[in-house]
């Protein structure tokens, strides 16, 4: 059968789903309610933000939220919130986005890149504890791909030398780790709005936390100085205006209502890949594409991305671009942070990272909007493979 880049007919012409979907009823209606109204910026502690703030806390099970206007803000102000800052070092995992680092030396802090863990590619413990020294503030464990890391090893081992847990939850709205929310297991949490997410207003952020002192310092760092319950012009603290707006918030509040209906829809929709993938011919070396499991401890993946980890032997320019062309296109996922000189000439020290770099190597994604098609539609994906692959054999 011809490669569809060689000419060939493609295994799938129909389109992906979009993403953003459509807006639903009650975004017209509270987007058109906060257009009229004028009241377009964040209210001090009021108006759509403060219900959006309010309604995250509570599903992370943690009393306080404050909205920003980006997640690698949140992070920021979340390291600020928690004192730490120049001379402090932060550990963040090799396999992420690099604004897990860049929002570390934001704060004036180091970051410390660890390695993850080969099965599942969050954070390993093990690697945290190798790069710990006596600068070590904070630990930043992201729920990769909206698979909650597994957060008892890493708390357990932030408590022991009295560092901070600032979760990285941009990926994992809605995700559970042993029946608890995502983003109120450390100290604080930060989500993300970004384009790609699972809830978007095209940017946006929102820090969770327990700790009033905490909160209030959060806060304060998101307006400019100012004091909770304090005057407009009073600014006893240094801050910034890091502030979502009402329009966002918008968008964002109805999106809570229907967001366990689309996670659902992207977990069946993987579940379906799984099965697929299963009856693909086997190589020497094994299965040829996997499903990469989510963390010990999940008891619900958000399902942001699902990450399929690919026989080595298979050339991966030739896979992408292959795959592609039959109407799957995969992503190539994240270069480990480690190997990126603009962190280390910033500052940034990485320690050893071999799994990171082998899920550079053999890791493809696919990306949200995909995820949200018919699970009847899963079979188009292994179709594809098993047609790639099999001009690919070793």
């Amino acid at each position: 059968m011809t490669l569809a880049l060689h000419g060939g007919t493609p295994v799938r012409t129909a389109p992906w789903p979009s993403w953003p979907p459509p807006l639903d009823a009650a975004q017209r209606a509270l987007v058109t309610e906060v257009l009229e109204s004028g009241r377009w910026g964040a209210a001090q502690g009021g108006g759509v933000t403060g219900d959006l703030a309010a309604a995250f806390a509570r599903r992370s099970a943690v009393p306080y939220g404050v909205t920003v206007g980006n997640a690698t803000l949140g992070l920021f102000a979340a390291l600020r919130g928690l004192g730490v800052g120049r001379g402090d070092e932060v550990i963040v995992p090799a396999y992420t986005f690099v604004a897990s680092a860049t929002a570390v030396l934001l704060a004036g802090a180091v970051p410390v890149i660890a390695d993850v863990d080969p099965v599942h590619l969050h954070l390993s413990p093990d690697a945290v504890r190798a790069a710990l020294t006596h600068r070590t503030a904070a630990l930043m464990p992201v729920h990769l791909a909206g698979s909650p890391a597994d957060m008892d090893p890493l708390t357990a081992l932030a408590a022991e030398h009295g560092l901070a847990v600032v979760e990285d939850a941009a990926q994992a709205h809605g995700a559970t780790y042993r029946d608890r929310p995502v983003g109120g297991l450390g100290d604080a949490g930060v989500y993300s709005f970004q384009s790609s997410k699972a809830m978007t207003a095209g940017e946006g952020g929102l820090i969770v936390c327990r700790d009033e002192a905490v909160y209030e310092a959060i806060w304060s760092a998101c307006n400019v100085g100012r004091a909770v319950g304090g005057q407009w012009y009073g600014h006893p603290f240094v801050g910034w205006n890091l502030r979502l707006t009402d329009v966002q918030a918008a968008l964002l509040l109805p999106w809570l209502d229907r967001l366990d209906d689309e996670i659902a829809r992207r977990d069946a929709f993987c579940a379906a890949v799984g099965r697929e993938l299963a009856h693909l011919p086997a190589r020497d070396s094994g299965p040829p594409v996997t499903v990469v499991p989510p963390p010990p401890g999940t008891t619900r993946d958000s399902r942001h991305l699902l990450m399929l980890r690919v026989d080595a032997s298979v050339e991966r320019g030739f896979l992408l671009a292959a795959m592609a062309a039959e109407g799957v296109p995969l992503d190539a996922g994240y270069p480990p942070l480690g190997t990126m000189d603009a962190l280390a000439g910033a500052g940034a020290r990485a320690e050893p990272c071999p799994a990171a770099a082998e899920a550079a190597r053999s890791v493809v994604w696919l990306r949200q909007p995909m995820l949200m098609d018919d699970p009847a539609r899963a079979a188009d994906i292994a179709r594809a493979f098993a047609k790639v692959l099999a001009e690919s054999a070793p």
